[in-house]
């Protein structure tokens, strides 16, 4: 009698076999962990402030404003930003532990920001904070 290998084969295939599969699956997942490299991201340290350090004393803080024009003004009086180191000395004179925050307008030329800074720093501070916001116009 003849054999019929293909009617006894289909009738023992039961289902895919996903050995190979997996094999090569496992094999993809191993390859990408091995070869994987890990970068640790650039960026800037940030030290925020604790709970504990609320508690202190305050220490005094003058605003440098630098609007859309460039204009800087402090108090509410524009001055010159070559007048900002002499005032950021006058201001230091009376209080030691000054902070100075930069207000900058969103669109503000950042040429006139950086002059700000450098008075500032210049003047002998270096705990600046900067902010930037859109100010209001004003009326003429």
């Amino acid at each position: 009698m003849r054999n019929r290998p293909h009617a006894h084969a289909a009738a023992e295939s039961h289902g895919i076999d996903l050995a190979p599969m997996l094999d090569f699956v496992v094999n993809l997942l191993i390859f990408f962990i091995i070869t994987a490299v890990f970068v640790k991201q650039a960026g800037l340290e940030v030290n925020r402030p604790s709970r504990e350090s609320t508690d202190e004393t305050t220490t005094a803080s003058k605003s440098f404003v630098v609007d859309d024009q460039g204009e800087v003004s402090v108090d509410l009086k524009a001055i010159d930003v070559r007048a900002v180191r002499a005032n950021v000395e006058r201001f230091k004179a009376a209080e030691p532990q000054i902070d100075i925050v930069v207000v900058a307008d969103r669109h503000a030329p950042m040429g006139v920001v950086v002059s700000v800074t450098d008075q500032i720093r210049l003047a002998g501070v270096s705990n600046i904070t900067f902010t930037t916001t859109t100010l209001a116009k004003k009326q003429p």
